[in-house]
């Protein structure tokens, strides 16, 4: 990143800091926005980005004075969308649903991807945190977190796991979990969060490590049984599951995020506007409410620049978690 965009980041950070979360400052106010918004979802309707993205339309659109309307754009997991906002013009009108797929895992395993998730985009805010959830299918004779890793390594590559696809955030944090524990197991990709979800719950494979909303309902209907969660504390939804620090591996702890980004260049000030508009409708009793009836956890204040920093530190591990693992890009 060069000097000057760290230094228009570093202002936009003490501009955060120093506004007040329930007003918007003048400049946005009196001059943005005063025509629709553009939020594109790089992902089919009905996943779990298009849920949280529409969530929030309605708030947003209430405070800043305009519609706000919703574009899917799917493809290359985000990759296609995602680059449509990177090169659409920097005047806040055109913003991505932000995820760990399109800002993280592609970056490191699709090569010519055409956008860098930092250096292309202000990332203005998260939207929710979604805890990752270890599950196994109730044919596996295990109970605990602690009998699966034995389970593993007693049957070195006779295991399988399922994700969405090669280079997905579900292979990435298997193979994270794998390398923690120092096992192995065969990765078995999927054409999407449907099939491989409906892979687990068949039996096919044994076990999954992906996002809680997907897999909170076959959990709580004995489908499927879960072994730990990636979360700062335990799911209200699952109070008897560990997380991953509790059971002595931290560094597994990490929730998947969605968040808001728009292109690169765009003005500090609409970056302001539309950051504030965002944390408004994230403090709202009703949308906490029905962010935690999914599993979602409400998002905490973070500036742009912690967001940005947050996002630099996991392309960080997880680069190496893709390095040690062999992933190669595609």
């Amino acid at each position: 990143m060069t000097s000057c965009a760290t230094s228009r980041r570093q202002l936009l950070a003490t501009a955060m800091g120093l506004a007040g979360a329930a007003a918007l400052p003048a400049f946005a106010a009196d001059k943005y926005p005063t025509r629709a918004i553009t939020l594109v979802v790089p992902f089919p309707p009905g996943g779990s980005v298009d849920i949280m993205a529409r969530q929030y339309t309605e708030s947003l659109g209430r405070t800043l004075g305009v519609p706000i309307v919703v574009e899917n754009k799917p493809g290359a997991g985000g990759s296609i969308g995602a680059q449509f906002v990177a090169r659409a013009k920097p005047d806040g009108y055109t913003l991505v649903a932000s995820s760990q797929s399109s800002h993280l895992a592609n970056p490191l395993v699709q090569s010519n991807l055409g956008y860098d998730p930092i250096k292309d985009f202000e990332n203005i805010a998260i939207l929710g945190r979604q805890p990752n959830v270890l599950v196994v299918h109730p044919s596996v004779p295990v109970k605990t977190f602690a009998e699966l890793v034995t389970y593993l390594k007693e049957r070195p590559g006779q295991i399988n796991f399922a994700s969405a696809g090669a280079g997905s955030m579900g292979q990435l944090n298997a193979e994270s979990l794998l390398l923690s524990v120092n096992a192995k197991a065969v990765h078995v990709p999927y054409r999407g969060g449907s099939q491989y979800v409906t892979a687990v719950l068949a039996g096919e494979v044994q076990f999954a490590l992906d996002n809680l909303v997907v897999f909170l309902q076959h959990i709580q209907a004995g489908k499927l049984r879960a072994l730990a969660v990636a979360s700062a504390t335990r799911v209200a939804q699952l109070p008897d599951v560990p997380t991953f620090a509790e059971l002595g591996f931290p560094a597994l702890n990490q929730a998947s995020w969605i968040g808001i980004a728009a292109p690169a260049g765009t003005p500090a000030p609409i970056v302001t506007a539309l950051h504030q508009a965002i944390r408004k409708a994230a403090v709202e009793p009703a949308m906490i409410e029905s962010l935690k009836s999914r599993g979602v956890i409400p998002p905490e204040e973070m500036t742009p620049a912690a967001f940005e920093k947050m996002m630099a530190e996991r392309l960080v591990s997880y680069g190496e978690v893709v390095r040690k693992a062999g992933i190669k890009p595609e």
